[in-house]
């Protein structure tokens, strides 16, 4: 029976103590992203990947255009607002019930002591998986030309792992401020200025095996266009802070092409 400790490497990443959690917990509050390099053993990453590419062929693939705020164009503003500019994202996604059950990437999922270093490091109460049979996690595909256009994350927070880079494009560029939606502001000049590429964003080229913990509610972010014919390759490990919740029926059509 595969465990954690075949996937996870705990002699760089020791997600089970308490010291190692703390000092995760403080970067995240101080820097809103934390990157954790090599987090999966290399024969790991190597199932995930194999598995990954036979499941390439079951990917779903969805064109959107969409604002900064992941809303439709409003008549309510002008075109060139820049909670107004239309952004495209496009990309294939594999749902979670294709992923086998005993896949290291559903084992990681459901492990408590995963789960215990997400609630720890992000302060939470509690994380449930989502109560549908597609949404939990997610293997996404970025083939040639494809991107995820700017914007803010509906979730308060996103848990990506890096299965394969593009060699070229296909990087994560974002900006450590611009919104606070607590308090229902949008700093628009600095959206302008990094949506015109005036200003130049954050970049994080992430190796593969990298685990990424990020606040996208408040952080504008995207990923740019791949370059490669080799695909950009990542995993959305998806929680809940409440229990019962099911991404609704449009969504799942969007992003997955069924219920």
């Amino acid at each position: 029976m595969v465990n954690i400790n075949s996937i996870v490497d705990f002699s760089n990443h020791p997600i089970d103590d308490s010291q190692y959690i703390y000092k995760c917990n403080s970067y995240i509050k101080e820097n809103s992203i934390l990157v954790l390099e090599n987090f999966l053993l290399n024969s790991s990453l190597n199932k995930i990947l194999n598995e990954a590419k036979l499941l390439e062929k079951e990917a779903f693939y969805c064109q959107q255009k969409h604002t900064i705020l992941l809303k439709k164009q409003s008549s309510d503003y002008d075109q060139d607002d820049p909670l107004n500019i239309l952004m495209t994202s496009d990309k294939g996604c594999v749902p979670h019930d294709l992923i086998e059950k005993n896949s290291d990437l559903n084992i990681l999922y459901q492990s408590d002591i995963f789960k215990n270093f997400i609630i720890k490091v992000l302060d939470l109460e509690k994380i449930y998986p989502y109560v549908d049979k597609l949404s939990s996690v997610n293997l996404n595909y970025y083939q040639k030309g494809q991107q995820l256009g700017w914007h803010f994350d509906n979730a308060s927070f996103a848990i990506t792992l890096m299965i394969q880079s593009a060699p070229e494009g296909g990087e994560f560029e974002y900006i450590s401020e611009g919104r606070d939606s607590n308090k229902d502001f949008i700093d628009k000049d600095t959206i302008s200025k990094i949506i015109s590429g005036s200003e130049k964003p954050n970049k994080l080229n992430a190796n593969d095996g990298t685990l990424i913990l990020f606040y996208g509610r408040n952080y504008l972010h995207r990923v740019t266009p791949v370059e490669s014919e080799i695909p950009r390759i990542l995993v959305t490990l998806n929680y809940n802070e409440e229990n019962n919740v099911e991404l609704s029926e449009n969504a799942r059509l969007t992003f997955f092409g069924r219920v």
